[in-house]
């Protein structure tokens, strides 16, 4: 009950403002003054309701979702005090459902049998746009390439951050109402636009971006410089890598702080994040490093890893250059170069789509390798519709499970049209 008090004092903070910028810039439009003002009235089981109708994903949201770039970050009350912690509420809201074994009371409406929808890729994207169809009654059939669902929830984000449980709740909500799912069925291996389309009315691409961004760090070969979906996926499928050593991560984004965590939990000796930019000019969110120090790592900032000091095929060191912030960009510092001791390596720079196997489905991409798409989600190719990272891979998991939503509402304008 204490905790129910606090969370109401928290609620109690919002003003329910008629304009919602909260709900605004939230990606999914949660009606956030709405569910609020349920958890102020004690009525938690109509605030879940209202939290899930509109977004499957809210208890994943309420962990991940950087609320104070978004919703908090647009509160009010932010302009001369502190916001409503909005993800908080969220999140007590979520897991108070699930104490109490409430179940998801979700309008479904009547089967259009006519009507097929192929979605590719079951992270977050694919999921989305399976769940907004499933609630209008149309059929989806979502391919995954791995032999498991969730994509980056599964196999990128660790446990220490989201807990498994919840992505095989969705999965089986999703199941309940009729979303069918087929594992290792790859996008230009062994399922094709052209196929699908014969079969299937609309086609939504979610396959994400499956490369990481990395540069040479050694003429030598090495087995100690990895990926951050390699190492994360070696984290959360608990295949442990051994004897890491002193491991450096090269990045600043949140997935760095994952891979850095997932290092101090596989038994590192040491483990550090080497950020060309300061703290200042870092994407990660600040919750995220501060509790990367907490558990041990260490910070070194304007610090640009040059290359591997390699001996007898295993690295000892990193040759480094300081940097200095210039106009918002990270420059070298002549004559400021020093070694940094490490064995392990992990790339946490950037993730990009698989642009030769998108340009073979005949898709039109962007200047960057992502499908290029209009307004309404719409590719190049007649009903084939495309988001998450594989549109946009700079994005976050809340942006991925919008751009899922919104190709499901176009897609469900189109039938409509028929």
């Amino acid at each position: 009950m204490d905790e129910l008090k606090n969370i109401q004092k928290e609620a109690d903070l919002c003003l329910g403002c008629k304009m919602k910028p909260c709900s605004n810039a939230c990606p999914m439009h949660t009606d956030i003054p709405n569910f609020i003002s349920k958890v102020k009235e004690e009525k938690l089981e109509e605030a879940y309701n209202i939290l899930i109708e509109n977004n499957l994903f809210s208890h994943v949201c309420s962990l991940v979702c950087p609320q104070e770039e978004q919703c908090q970050g647009s509160c009010v009350r932010k302009i001369k005090s502190e916001p409503t912690q909005i993800g908080k509420i969220e999140n007590f809201v979520n897991e108070w459902a699930i104490k109490n074994n409430i179940k998801v009371k979700i309008p479904q409406k009547e089967t259009k049998s006519n009507i097929k929808v192929a979605i590719i890729g079951a992270g977050p994207a694919g999921l989305s746009c399976s769940y907004e169809l499933a609630k209008e009654g149309i059929k989806s059939v979502v391919f995954e390439k791995e032999d498991c669902l969730g994509g980056i929830l599964s196999y990128g984000i660790p446990d220490f951050r989201l807990n498994k449980k919840i992505i095989e709740n969705i999965i089986n909500i999703l199941t309940s109402m009729g979303v069918e799912f087929k594992l290792n069925s790859t996008l230009g291996k062994n399922i094709f636009l052209s196929k699908l389309k014969e079969e299937y009315n609309y086609i939504f691409i979610g396959v994400g971006a499956e490369f990481s961004s990395m540069y040479k760090l050694s003429d030598e070969k090495v087995n100690s410089i990895y990926d951050s979906d390699t190492f994360l996926r070696a984290y959360n499928y608990r295949k442990f890598i051994p004897n890491l050593g002193k491991v450096v991560v090269i990045g600043g984004g949140n997935v760095a702080m994952d891979c850095a965590r997932s290092a101090v939990h596989m038994g590192a000796e040491s483990v550090s994040i080497l950020y060309r930019r300061d703290r200042k000019h870092m994407p990660a969110r600040e919750v995220e490093l501060d509790e990367a120090i907490l558990e041990g790592v260490k910070f070194e900032e304007l610090t640009r890893v040059d290359f591997a000091n390699v001996k007898d095929g295993k690295i000892n060191s990193v040759h480094c250059v300081r940097t200095q912030i210039i106009d918002g960009k990270a420059v070298d510092i002549e004559g400021k170069e020093f070694d940094y001791d490490a064995n392990t390596i992990v790339f946490a720079i950037g993730l990009k789509p698989n642009k030769e196997m998108l340009m073979n489905e005949g898709l039109k991409l962007t200047d960057w390798g992502t499908i290029e798409v209009d307004n309404y989600n719409r590719t190049n190719i007649e009903n084939v519709y495309a988001g998450g990272d594989v549109v946009d891979n700079k994005s976050v998991v809340c942006k991925a499970l919008a751009s899922g939503k919104k190709a499901a509402e176009s897609i469900k304008n189109e039938i409509y049209k028929m």
